[in-house]
């Protein structure tokens, strides 16, 4: 069976597309099948961009695992000045990710293929996840290890994952990587958890 963290391009494909308001802004997005939360943005995503925040002094953002641009889409709508890039492992949701960048009139973005960091060669003032769950522990880990090494001083981690599916342990390892870790908001068993690179 494929996942959506696996290459999916020869799947059927049934395009849906759905409507999403972001703190005003009415967002147009299209999905498909093998991508992650199809039919719709996903509650733990929604929970990050509403607990996100962004200041003037934040220009760069790498967005890992990003699906069809969710996070990519909302926050560069309300941030302008972001410098983005995206990422997937997934060339459907790459595509998705492309058009509906076109769609919000999303410019100044680089969205491209790399499993995890491989092809990612900048540092970031932010980056934001809603890590794999099930691509296992290991993935999830190096998605909190290795964004250290991609972060500016000062920079920020943001994930959302449930307490049920890792969060204490995500915490634990954003600790061990980074020497703190925030519960930014809980939410029906959402963590929002930030680290900062100091």
């Amino acid at each position: 069976m494929k996942h959506y963290y696996t290459d999916n391009t020869d799947l059927i494909s049934e395009p849906v597309v759905f409507q999403y308001d972001y703190r005003g802004h009415i967002l147009n997005f299209t999905s498909d099948h093998g991508v992650f939360s199809k039919a719709m943005i996903d509650y733990g995503s929604r929970v990050l961009l509403d607990a996100i925040a962004v200041d003037e002094t934040k220009k760069t953002l790498l967005d890992v695992g990003c699906g069809y641009g969710t996070f990519g889409v909302c926050l560069k709508t309300v941030y302008p000045w972001l410098k983005m890039e995206m990422v997937d492992v997934n060339d459907r949701a790459l595509n998705l990710c492309r058009n509906n960048a076109e769609a919000n009139n999303i410019q100044d973005v680089a969205i491209y293929k790399s499993y995890i960091y491989d092809n990612v060669e900048k540092s970031f003032d932010l980056i934001v996840s809603n890590p794999p769950i099930r691509a296992g522990k290991e993935v999830v880990h190096q998605i909190l290890e290795k964004a250290y090494d991609h972060l500016n001083i000062d920079g920020e981690l943001w994930i959302v994952i449930q307490k049920k599916q890792g969060a204490p342990s995500a915490k634990s390892k954003m600790n061990e990587v980074f020497g703190n870790c925030e519960v930014v908001k809980k939410d029906k068993g959402y963590y929002i958890l930030k680290s900062k690179k100091e």
